[in-house]
């Protein structure tokens, strides 16, 4: 029962139900008609018979008051017990009817609301929402993956750099029309974006006014990239073996087309020269792959330490003839990687293969892979965020003069040309070992020592955490050379 409801708020509300019946009584006793005590005493009768009367209306009133209390505070649903027909059942019986209709709409906004939500943090396109002091309100999942932290209350001018995108805010926010243009963002990976920025109607929920979306242009500029850098790799690179190809045919068509001895060590010329023209598309399309996914990090579990295994087994048919040796040590808890596998033996492959070839005759290749208890200075969140392995590799040759160490990683930059052709390189191999560490969102680090040998270490994420490398201090190359 309601605190409202008290006897002397009962004998009040029935004395004023009774105030005509006062009037009569009063006009009788003022006529000489009936005696005062006579009057009152009827008047008493009259109150105690109409409180009596108006007690169980008056009760039920203050049960529907306290119902209806709760419902506006979000109580409970169940309508109190009123007596039977009367208006106050019906009021009650209405009541419920619209309390169940209002459940029903706030159920239905409550799923649009929802799946608003959902739609908005699944689109493939980043969005960002500002307030009107251009600070982020709230952005979706494609968002966090191109700025990969929480930039929640931010200016935008923390999260974004660029003059462009900042004009184009404060005009908006400023009451403009829609702004759109284009900005590049150079790091962790290079990508570039369109943007547009347009005003939001008022939204009871949210103080956002404008929405920034970004398209990812990445992949479009990658490939009109990609294809002009084969066109003119393809056409400096292949245009000496084609030459003598064209010049071998000739001769072979021409002086020598019955010299069979002449023949024979011209077939071999052009075979090799076949040969290193198949490996150069081979690695201008593999290079061309990477690259095109580079600003996508992978993210399954791989077996690093089988891969590696791998691959050295498949160099004993080369250095057994010069007496070489490829000693791999492993640790088991440094096996699993975050990656992705064909890269992954792709950059393990190269790095074993270089070593064997710029290695001495009788020496070995040291292949290891261990958990990274240092950092290179350059290594990015990707690697500070959790257990980081290194996969090294050190061959005893003669070693890199420390001016070629930054450049070791351009496309066809070879130290010894001659004998890089010599030995079948194309002078892509460590520029494809580059951008599958930046794809692994890795580091690659060069140490060399002229007469003793290098050593290439490449760091990448682990993909179990065996050790927390948030306070591992950073190293830099003590010899050599960051790429």
């Amino acid at each position: 029962m309601s605190r409202r409801f008290t006897p002397p708020r009962l004998i009040r509300r029935a004395m004023v139900l009774s105030l005509p019946s006062f009037v009569v009584l009063a006009g009788l006793v003022i006529a000489r008609d009936m005696h005062v005590l006579t009057a009152l005493a009827l008047w008493g009768w009259i109150v105690l018979a109409l409180s009596w009367l108006i007690r169980p209306g008056m009760v039920d009133a203050a049960r529907v008051a306290l119902w209806a209390r709760n419902l506006a505070a979000g109580g409970e649903n169940t309508p109190p017990p009123v007596t039977p027909d009367t208006p106050i059942e019906e009021i009650v019986s209405s009541v419920a009817q619209l309390r169940r209709a209002w459940q029903e709409r706030q159920n239905e906004l409550a799923l649009l609301a929802k799946w608003n939500e959902s739609l908005f943090e699944n689109l493939p396109d980043p969005l960002i929402l500002l307030n009107p002091e251009r600070r982020v309100v709230k952005f979706n999942q494609s968002a966090l993956s191109v700025f990969a932290r929480d930039i929640s209350g931010r200016d935008l001018s923390v999260v974004l750099r660029n003059p462009n995108v900042l004009e184009a805010a404060d005009a908006v926010l400023n009451g403009a029309q829609a702004r759109d243009g284009a900005f590049d963002l150079p790091v962790p990976v290079a990508r570039s974006f369109q943007f547009r920025i347009e005003r939001l109607g008022p939204s009871p929920a949210s103080d956002a006014v404008a929405v920034l979306a970004l398209n990812d242009l990445t992949t479009v500029k990658r490939m009109e990239q990609m294809r002009a850098d084969f066109v003119a790799n393809a056409s400096h690179e292949l245009r000496t073996p084609l030459a003598t190809l064209l010049g071998f045919i000739e001769t072979l068509r021409g002086p020598a087309r019955d010299d069979v001895e002449a023949r024979d060590k011209f077939l071999g010329i052009m075979y090799d020269q076949g040969s290193r023209m198949a490996r150069l598309v081979n690695d201008l399309l593999s290079l061309s792959r990477i690259e095109l996914n580079e600003h996508t990090p992978p993210g399954e579990s791989v077996d690093f330490g089988r891969i590696i295994q791998a691959g050295a087994d498949a160099l004993l048919p080369l250095v057994q003839p010069r007496r070489m040796q490829v000693q791999v040590s492993i640790d088991e808890n440094a096996r699993m990687v975050i990656g992705q596998a064909d890269e992954l033996a792709q950059l393990a492959q190269n790095l074993m293969d270089n070593a064997v070839k710029y290695g001495r005759d009788g020496t070995a290749v040291d292949v290891s892979l261990r958990l990274a208890t240092s950092l290179p200075a350059a290594a990015g969140s990707g690697l500070r965020g959790g257990t980081a392995v290194v996969f090294a590799v050190r061959d005893h040759g003669d070693g890199i003069g420390k001016e070629h160490l930054p450049r070791l990683t351009e496309r066809f930059y070879r130290v010894d040309t001659a004998r890089s052709r010599t030995l079948g390189g194309t002078g892509l191999g460590l520029a494809i070992v580059k951008h599958i560490v930046n794809r692994h969102r890795g580091a690659l680090v060069v140490e060399s020592t002229l007469g003793q040998g290098s050593v290439f270490s490449v760091y990448l994420p682990g993909a179990k955490a065996q050790v927390s490398l948030a306070a591992v201090p950073a190293s830099a190359s003590t010899s050599g050379g960051r790429l």
